[in-house]
């Protein structure tokens, strides 16, 4: 563990310092790349890129923050995103909520033991890669019938009347 110095603590602590270091490390990550943005800006670089190079800023603008999200849940990837969506200039507080997001979920991954998991599905992608994709399907189904299951347990618990409607039909009779 590249962290030992959490080895032992509560799950707070570890969550904790393990966000506080991956948003600095982000946060520094995209500043760096400004400036790089910055000097391409005043380059003659530039002047021959004209407008395409602001329709790429747009785009990345735009379609950018779920792909900064994602990166987080990336080994190797994660860093030159972060560079990138520095460098195209995306809007501070679009990168900033999409950053935290994923944050929020690399601390979890960290701090949960997500990186063996990571290492197990990897061993057996190597081993068996149709086995290994049909074992990601199987996760994601099984993630996506919790939430459509919780859902619809939420929604028939709002459709049921409960004590303030009982209450709000007592004092109008």
């Amino acid at each position: 563990m590249p962290y030992e110095f959490l080895e032992g603590r509560p799950f707070w602590v570890v969550y904790s310092a393990l966000l506080a270091i991956v948003f600095c490390r982000a946060q520094a990550t995209y500043w760096i790349g400004r400036g790089i943005g910055a000097g391409v800006h005043r380059s003659g670089l530039a002047r021959r890129l004209g407008e395409r190079l602001t329709r790429a800023e747009r785009l990345i603008d735009r379609f950018g923050p779920p792909a900064v999200t994602l990166s987080f849940l990336t080994v190797g990837i994660q860093t030159a995103v972060n560079l990138a969506a520095g460098a195209m200039r995306m809007s501070f507080p679009r990168y900033l909520v999409a950053m935290f997001a994923g944050c929020l979920a690399w601390a979890a991954v960290y701090s949960l033991g997500g990186m063996a998991v990571l290492a197990a599905w990897w061993n057996l992608f190597l081993h068996s890669p149709l086995l290994a994709v049909a074992a990601a399907a199987l996760a994601v189904t099984a993630v996506a019938a919790a939430v459509l299951w919780r859902r619809r347990r939420r929604r028939r618990a709002g459709a049921e009347p409960g004590r303030e409607d009982a209450r709000r039909e007592e004092t109008a009779a």
